[in-house]
């Protein structure tokens, strides 16, 4: 399972950082703005991914136990979404030792994991 989160999280890394820069070098990242925000769809689109990003940083905030991580993951994730996402999981399953189930990234970090 460790192994196959890893390809995930970094396929989505790697999907995430060409599409990006792809973006970027076709034109500016405000460009299109005020063109796109009277659509609705737009709006609702933008939403769902920071609603998405929030959820996925009220797990982090869990996982966290700094004042300080807890704050820059918060920026990270605001700022960069699913590319900071995909780098958090990244890390973690990095840090899990290879014999450990992988539910153990459920679990707060600074809380006694049982085996």
């Amino acid at each position: 399972m460790r192994k196959t989160l890893f390809l995930l999280f970094t396929l989505i890394l790697v999907g995430m950082l060409a599409v990006t820069t792809r973006a970027f070098l076709q034109e500016g990242i405000f460009a299109q703005g005020a063109k796109l925000w009277p659509l609705w769809w737009f709006r609702a689109t933008l939403a769902d991914a920071y609603f998405g990003f929030l959820t996925f940083y009220a797990w982090v905030y869990y996982k966290e136990s700094s004042a300080l991580s807890r704050l820059g993951w918060l920026v990270l994730i605001g700022c960069l979404g699913n590319i900071a996402m995909a780098i958090y999981m990244l890390r973690r399953l990095w840090k899990l030792e290879s014999d450990h189930p992988a539910e153990l990234l459920l679990r707060p970090e600074h809380r006694q994991h049982p085996l």
